[in-house]
């Protein structure tokens, strides 16, 4: 992400009342696996969209090597724990790094 190579991010929708999907505009510390706050971030765009609108630019937006939608849902299947069937609704977030902490 600080790299620029990490642009959006994906999340089962209405999973959790706690987090619901952001808008753009809102913005959010985002923290290193040490819990050390490492940039703040803003929402660019913001849909809920089904699993089978997922396409490859998004996938590779996630920054994680994905070079195909079967690869990306394969890793958030294993991450969620759970089968992501084409009508699984997904958050499908877009933002930019606006500071580097």
């Amino acid at each position: 992400m600080l790299r620029g190579e990490k642009t959006a991010t994906a999340g089962l929708h209405g999973v959790s009342e706690e987090e619901p999907t952001p808008d753009p505009g809102d913005r959010f510390v985002v923290e290193d696996e040490t819990g050390t706050p490492r940039a703040i971030v803003e929402v660019t765009e913001a849909r809920v969209i089904p699993a089978s609108e997922v396409d490859l630019q998004f996938a590779k937006d996630e920054g994680e090597g994905f070079e195909s939608v079967e690869a990306w849902r394969d890793a958030h299947e294993r991450f969620f724990e759970r089968t992501i069937e084409p009508d699984t609704l997904i958050d499908a977030i877009r933002f930019r790094v606006v500071e580097r902490l």
